[in-house]
């Protein structure tokens, strides 16, 4: 690992947590309003206010300390990038930061959310749900498989109670994974305020709006080897596209990991007075100032001596008009050491010749013949994650 700029973070401790503090260490039982009372109170003083325990898409376990003051930085500028303060629809676990935050924001908004009932997501649910809001500003957070069982559902129309009453929202936060293309359109067409986010645990979640971040948050795109550099992070980023690892700093960037000084150390630094995160994604500062995520560090598949990415070759697949999931994995290969393989969930029909040799064509043509998929496999749905990110082990699995 390169050497890093500035100063680590100081380390959380248990002992240092104030007694009102609100931790999360699994899912949590019971109606989440019972929640409200404690993360008010928490989030009433300075310091540790949250720790939301995660194991992240790696299995890598964290307990990230979210700070009352990163909190109200996070609920404080969304309401500057919407509407204002509103009332928030719950319907992710609110054991995770996007669910933590619905709550969070509501007692910085003195709204009271509502609640979807208990068990799987459906449209059916999620309509009902939100008939029982109240305030004239609404907000909701969903991770696009939430979206696409609306908008998009593998064997029916789109629902319509369930998509007017998503019109009915002031901005509809998607994020936990990257939203396709046809998706973004879908809601377009429907007239939805939709809201792609970028964000983590140790962000406060979303701190990037469609591509921008939010006012108190700076982007940085800094190759590995020029991590030293203190100018990436010192001066304005300069202008013209750039890739590298995602850096995120500013008010929001959360205390740092409980108890665990090599990872606090190795993504919390302080550079020139600031709080950076450096995240495990790779992304790209365009021309403009907007930031493209490109996909993990850890999610490059290196076949043949060649590097490919995993996640642009997953967003080019999911692009096709004839594929509503896709994701890409690495799978080991005798001759090539890793070989990019592919699950697929079509659009209609199956995994046809016809539009296996079109998504062939696609890849090479857009990333070099190494990007295409060696290995295919069709599928009825993309494993996930109860965050709604894809489960990537469970895709391995599926090739072995």
């Amino acid at each position: 690992m390169p050497e890093l700029p500035g100063e680590p973070l100081p380390v959380p401790s248990t002992a240092d947590l104030p007694t009102d503090t609100v931790i999360f260490d699994g899912p949590v039982a019971g109606d989440p309003l019972g929640l409200l009372g404690p993360l008010k109170q928490a989030l009433s003083r300075p310091g540790p206010a949250v720790v939301v325990s995660t194991s992240g898409s790696t299995g890598r376990p964290k307990k990230t300390v979210l700070t009352t003051e990163a909190l109200t930085a996070s609920g404080r500028a969304t309401e500057r990038a919407t509407s204002g303060p509103g009332q928030w629809l719950l319907c992710l676990p609110s054991h995770y930061v996007a669910g933590v935050q619905v709550l969070a924001r509501s007692v910085l908004a003195g709204t009271t959310p509502v609640v979807m009932g208990p068990g799987p997501f459906t449209p059916d649910g999620f309509a009902r749900a939100a008939a029982g809001m109240s305030h004239e500003t609404r907000y909701v957070s969903v991770v696009p498989t939430q979206l696409q069982r609306i908008l998009d559902p593998a064997d029916a129309a789109p629902h319509p109670e369930a998509v007017a009453a998503l019109a009915r929202f002031d901005a509809i936060l998607v994020g936990g994974s990257a939203l396709s293309p046809t998706l973004a359109q879908l809601a377009d067409s429907a007239g939805l305020a939709l809201v792609s986010t970028y964000g983590m645990s140790e962000t406060c979640g979303g701190c990037v709006y469609n591509g921008r971040p939010l006012d108190p948050v700076e982007i940085r795109t800094v190759p590995d080897d020029a991590a030293l550099d203190l100018s990436h992070f010192t001066s304005p980023p300069s202008h013209g596209p750039k890739e590298g690892r995602i850096w995120l700093g500013g008010d929001v960037v959360a205390g740092g990991y409980l108890e665990d000084p090599r990872q606090t150390g190795e993504h919390f630094r302080v550079i020139d007075g600031r709080r950076w995160y450096r995240t495990d994604d790779l992304g790209r500062t365009n021309e403009d100032g907007s930031l493209s995520v490109l996909g993990r560090t850890d999610d490059v598949i290196n076949t043949g001596g060649i590097k490919v990415s995993a996640g642009v070759v997953t967003a080019t697949l999911a692009s096709h008009p004839g594929v509503r999931q896709a994701l890409v994995v690495p799978v080991p290969d005798a001759e090539w050491g890793q070989a990019v393989a592919a699950l697929v969930v079509p659009r209609e029909g199956a995994l046809s010749d016809e539009l296996r040799a079109e998504l062939r064509d696609l890849i090479r043509v857009q990333h070099g013949s190494a990007a295409v998929p060696k290995h295919w496999r069709e599928v009825s749905e993309i494993p996930m994650l109860a965050t709604g990110k894809p489960d990537r082990q469970a895709a391995t699995r599926i090739f072995r």
